[in-house]
């Protein structure tokens, strides 16, 4: 009698019995099964020709105890947890509070008096019902840098993680809500308490929203993290407005009239703007990341795609590097043995190690105060929770965007060895400091992280009674008495703007916009000039901004600085008096060719509201300057509401023009099809039709224009047929290319291009797919046809299927799975047997099925329980036999090779658009074979598929890598990218399964399976 261990999830509990039964096939053989549910499946594996009894006992084996080896950390008392530091050189750290003064501090703010307003999370990361978030308010009675006095602010709150000062009060995020507190009576607790905003989600503890931040634009900012929202304004307590949908978006308010809009973002915890307004954010495993387009420029232009506004920027790469002093936790080590070995589910990160890179980045802030030397001001800090850490990254400039260059190499800013410390967030503090909160926990994880029989061992409510707040300064650094502004007058603060440490330029710049006070206006205006500090002149400008009395005389001053960025935002704050002030309009229009980058990127952004010749003109002049960058192009093209037509005519005939705009260009006016544009492309068509035809054929290309559509009818009309004999000219030569057998290949595809401005033709389409042809020319055959929204196409693909070798067939069912319309067709194929099922990925066509009607839903769910699909578990141990076969490395180079590099990347080959296969390694090869062959059984979200069904008929399967305000960005295998404006999007629907499909068993054998698994656990 054998008895199969527990320990196991249950596919390797069926795994572990089915090695049992290839080991001892004896059919005397006699199994004791632990879990009586099992014994179905292994006689199905057995086959009922075997003579085996089976019998359900009592569990023989326990599950793991970790008891011993989870013991709980002692938590250190203040002294010694100050002791555990190591700090850089020249940086001292310090304690500003600590418990019971504090306790899970996750956010902080500083009042006008400096006062310390802190977010305590306490009911992390379990007890959010038990509602025992609050807010702290901690006062430093006597001004020696500690803060003695605190003050319970208000309570009650469902885990509460973000919150800012305004107008004597402050703003708390608690997901769903965000709440409205102030002290009316001075005691120091809120009497006044209202929810302003509702419709947050919650579904993730790490991915709520936070980092309520002043922004340069006299806005809060705040993050809205990957638990996404649908947020409306509440009024006398009810809900009102329409929802602002802020998935993949973040958002700012007035703090005047509490309105609020969405904005750019999407990172997860933590966001900090540096002293021009540039945005930076950060995710748990992507440490440094910068926002470089602002959603309302993007927002004008709906036939505008941009593929990410948001930028991983650090130069070692998303999941960096780091160098902990404090020793991996136990449990850490033993979930990821746990992983590796696939007895518990979640991804292997990090090559199978536990710790050592960042795994939970968080509170990313840009330094910008004057305790510490001159030389580190801008630099960006960043935390990462769970390796007790803060690292730092010295910023430079690349153009618009930036590169984060790590400092201390080998080594980090600040490590703790107490395993406790955990640095969620940061602030730049009245005193010139950066602030540090400390949530001082035990355990810092996700509890849907940790598997039970490690998390039974764990207090996750460890620390519920603990936190701290730290000051790190230069260790020379006098600290001066705390400043007091709310006493100070409007005029007073004017000088404040251009003090070298930026809480003060911040919240002077805050206590203006709130008092509109416009008697400063001409002290303002003397500062926008006379300002020491470029930083004070920006500042300034602003302020007058937000007094709405910024004068155009004082934006031809700005524009004049000898400062770039002071140019820079000279031109963002022009663009509500361009319209109405021609000096103001030529002084913009010279700085079209300024020497700075960021002046005549903004200058690309704002020319949208230049009138439409001034415009086109500065448009045109930064096209050819700048036009290869990819950021400019975006730009430039958001500038373009109206006026796509005027410049893309005035840059089609000039040498230099970058071809990547004209292209985007083309592609609009087709889209937008505004009379003006229409006439300007026609009259450019009849311009060069006999002189420049090569001009005249990059245009209809790009114009995405259909043989009949309305657009191809008006510009025949427009150029008295000169369009039609153009596309006639270039639909008959393309033709002869095609059909002329001694054509270089290259030239016989390029012509497909320009085939589809002829109606679909299955004579010359036929000639194309028969065997004969070139491989790569039947390729590209397929490709051409599904620009095509006709019946005939997949009539032609299903009568050309039987002499289709099984590359071109797999290539063909793509094909026939791209238009709804033809699903149908191919199921009705099946049906009548011409294709046979075995022939198709039927899991593929089954993510179709929230697109389809329901009866071809029933047809492929009878397809696939004809398919056997769901019985992953006998393909899986069939391919067992591959674990005891000798593999070949280079063989399984050539497997890799072949079928893995279009969505995996292992030693620099092939795309990494699925889970990393060096990190998969350590797993073992049994456990890779299971994720392979079976990869919809744990998939995690980053990874799954969409399929969105376009308003021409087109779906599109991929994982979504980006949304903005007009676009979303869905990335395929081969790591081929396809951005969907909104406008042309009818259905999006997640198909709830990996994008890696199943059936790769139909490639490989269980021979190259080793192979492939030789390779991949032996790489380097």
């Amino acid at each position: 009698m054998l008895i199969c261990p527990l320990g196991y999830s249950s596919g390797s509990r069926h795994l572990a019995i089915c090695e049992l039964i290839h080991l001892f096939p004896s059919p005397e053989l006699t199994i004791a099964i632990m879990i009586p549910r099992y014994i179905h499946s292994v006689l199905k594996a057995l086959g009922t020709s075997s003579a085996i009894a089976f019998l359900s006992i009592a569990c023989l084996a326990e599950e793991p105890d970790y008891k011993d080896q989870l013991l709980p950390v002692p938590a250190l008392e203040t002294s010694d947890a100050l002791k555990a530091f190591q700090v850089a050189d020249g940086f001292r750290i310090e304690l500003a509070a600590a418990e019971p003064n504090v306790v899970d501090p996750v956010a902080m703010a500083f009042d006008a008096d400096s006062r310390l307003f802190v977010i305590e999370m306490r009911g992390y990361s379990e007890d959010d019902g038990d509602v025992l978030g609050r807010v702290r308010l901690l006062e430093d009675v006597d001004d020696d840098g500690t803060y003695e006095q605190s003050t319970v602010f208000a309570e009650g709150f469902s885990w509460p993680t973000a919150i800012c000062c305004t107008q004597g009060g402050v703003l708390v995020g608690a997901a769903p809500n965000i709440f409205w507190l102030k002290d009316n009576d001075g005691d120091g607790k809120a009497d006044e308490q209202r929810v302003l905003f509702t419709g947050f989600n919650k579904s993730n503890v790490q991915g709520l929203l936070n980092t309520l931040k002043w922004g340069i634009d006299n806005r809060i900012h705040g993050v809205t993290s990957s638990s996404g929202g649908s947020v409306r304004k509440v009024v006398e307590g009810q809900p009102t407005g329409k929802p602002i949908p802020l998935r993949g978006r973040d958002f700012s308010i007035d703090p005047l009239t509490m309105d609020m809009i969405a904005i750019s973002g999407g990172g997860q915890h933590g966001m900090s703007m540096n002293s021009w307004g540039e945005k930076f954010s950060c995710s748990n495993s992507d440490h440094l990341q910068q926002i470089v387009f602002e959603d309302r420029y993007l927002a004008r232009n709906p036939y505008l795609s941009v593929s990410s506004v948001r930028r991983s920027i650090a130069q070692d790469g998303p999941q960096a590097e780091v160098y902990r002093t404090s020793p991996v936790e136990a449990w850490r080590v033993i979930r990821t043995k746990l992983r590796a070995a696939k007895i518990v589910p979640g991804i292997v990160e990090g090559g199978g190690r536990p710790a050592g890179y960042f795994t939970g980045a968080t509170g990313v802030t840009i330094f910008r105060g004057d305790a510490w030397p001159a030389r580190y001001q801008g630099l960006a800090i960043i935390g990462d929770v769970g390796s007790n850490l803060i690292h730092r990254k010295q910023l430079i400039e690349q153009g618009v965007a930036y590169q984060g260059i790590r400092i201390d190499e080998g080594e980090e800013f600040v490590t703790s060895s107490d395993i406790w410390f955990r640095p969620v967030q940061y602030a730049n503090a009245p005193d010139g400091s950066l602030y540090v909160a400390d949530m001082y926990r035990e355990v810092i994880e996700h509890p849907k992280s940790l598997p039970p029989m490690i998390k039974k061992h764990l207090d996750l409510t460890s620390g519920r009674d603990r936190g701290r707040i730290y000051r790190i300064a230069a260790s020379d650094y006098q600290r001066r008495p705390t400043p007091r502004l709310s006493q100070m007058s409007t005029a007073e603060l004017v000088p404040l703007l251009t003090h070298t440490n930026s809480w003060h330029r911040e919240t002077a710049a805050r206590l203006i916009y709130e008092r509109q006070d416009i008697s400063i206006v001409p002290l303002l205006e003397t500062s926008v000039t006379n300002a020491s500090l470029a930083e004070g002149r920006v500042i300034s400008l602003s302020a007058l901004a937000g007094l709405d009395h910024l004068s155009p005389q004082v934006l031809l001053s700005a524009m004049r600085d000898e400062h770039p960025r002071v140019r820079q935002h000279a031109v963002r704050l022009s663009e509500s008096l361009l319209k109405d002030s021609p000096e103001l309009r030529n002084e913009v229009i010279r700085l079209a060719d300024d020497s700075d980058v960021h002046v005549r990127f903004q200058l690309a952004l704002s020319a949208g509201y230049l009138p439409e010749e001034d415009k086109v003109n500065v448009l045109r002049q930064l096209a050819l300057s700048d036009g290869e960058d990819y950021d400019f192009l975006a730009a430039i093209q958001s500038s373009l509401t109206t006026g796509a037509g005027s410049l893309f005519a005035t840059l089609a005939t000039h040498e230099n023009a970058p071809r990547q705009l004209l292209s985007s260009l083309a592609g609009q006016i087709g889209k937008q099809q505004l009379p003006e544009d229409i006439d300007i492309v026609a009259r450019l068509l009849s311009a060069k039709s006999s002189d420049q035809p090569e001009i005249c054929e990059f245009t209809i290309i790009h114009l995405g224009m259909l043989p009949g559509s309305a657009l191809a009818q008006q510009l025949a009309k427009t150029t008295k047929g000169k369009s039609e004999i153009v596309i006639n000219n270039m639909v008959a030569q393309a033709k002869r290319t095609l059909a002329d057998g001694d054509a270089p290949i290259a030239a016989r595809i390029q012509s497909l291009n320009v085939i589809r401005f002829d109606r679909f033709d299955p004579g010359v389409f036929g000639e194309l797919l028969e065997p004969s042809q070139p491989l790569a020319l039947q390729e590209a055959a397929l490709k051409a046809m599904q620009q095509f929204n006709d019946p005939q196409v997949a009539e032609l693909v299903i009568d050309y299927w039987p002499s289709m070798a099984p590359g071109m067939r797999t290539k063909a069912a793509q094909l026939l799975g791209s238009r709804a319309n033809w699903v149908g067709m191919l199921l009705d194929a099946i049906q009548e047997k011409t294709i046979q099922p075995s022939e198709i990925n039927i899991s593929q066509l089954a993510e179709l099925k929230p697109i389809l009607s329901a009866e071809r839903g029933q047809q492929i769910d009878g397809l696939l329980n004809r398919n056997a699909r769901s019985d992953r578990a006998e393909i899986i141990n069939a391919y067992r036999l591959a674990l005891t076969l000798e593999g070949d490395k280079d063989r399984g180079h050539l497997v890799f090779t072949k079928q893995c590099t279009a969505c995996h990347q292992l030693n620099g080959e092939g795309h990494p658009l699925g889970p990393n296969l060096a990190a998969m390694k350590n797993r073992g090869a049994e456990a890779i074979l299971v994720n392979i062959l079976n990869p919809n059984a744990e998939v995690n979200p980053q990874y799954m598929n969409y399929i969105c069904l376009t308003s021409d008929g087109r779906t599109i399967s991929g994982v979504i890598t980006n949304e903005t305000a007009t676009s979303i960005t869905l990335v395929q295998a081969d790591n081929k990218s396809e951005t969907i404006l909104r406008i042309d999007i009818h259905q999006l629907r997640s198909t709830g399964v990996s994008l890696m499909p199943e059936g790769l068993e139909k490639v490989i054998n269980p021979q190259a399976m080793s192979d492939l698994l030789k390779y991949i656990t032996q790489s380097e």
